[in-house]
């Protein structure tokens, strides 16, 4: 099982906007260029909620469906996979208000149930997804602060993993 995490920090905003808006999970592929296409089969407030990805990864496409449970209370989107191409990947956003500032984490386990190609597709896996976290919050929140050095890849190399 591979683990995925990224932090981030932005600034002068508050967590359940930020919440609300990470949440909005059609925006992706015009924020993320490794989102190919994203489609809402329920939204908050449905304790239903679910929502199927295409991500490009290599020379084709990632695809999932997953279950999101949003929890503001407690600050959290919760995601697991029901369906795709993982064996699983479940995680969490978590979005918490630190001052005037707001720190969000995602966090997510994933793996592909192949152990003999995990060295080959964990690691494209891994990055893929962090970029596209790091791209979908850069896009909604330009002021942002990924933690971790992280380097967006370009859009235009995007197709060239």
């Amino acid at each position: 099982m591979r683990h995925v995490e990224l932090d981030a920090l932005i600034p002068a905003e508050q967590a359940e906007t930020v919440l609300h808006a990470v949440r909005r999970w059609e925006k992706y592929p015009d924020l993320a260029p490794h989102v190919n296409a994203t489609t809402v089969h329920a939204s908050y407030p449905d304790p239903k909620a679910s929502s199927s990805w295409e991500l490009h990864f290599r020379s084709g496409l990632l695809r999932w469906t997953e279950d999101d449970t949003v929890l503001p209370e407690s600050g959290e989107i919760r995601f697991e996979q029901s369906d795709g191409d993982f064996d699983s990947f479940t995680g969490t956003w978590s979005v918490q208000q630190d001052g005037a500032d707001v720190t969000v984490r995602f966090d997510a386990d994933f793996d592909f149930g192949i152990p003999s190609l995990e060295g080959i597709l964990d690691p494209i896996a891994e990055r893929v997804i962090k970029e596209t976290v790091a791209w979908a919050l850069t896009g909604l929140y330009p002021a942002v602060r990924i933690q971790g050095g992280i380097q967006l890849t370009e859009p235009a190399a995007v197709g060239a993993q």
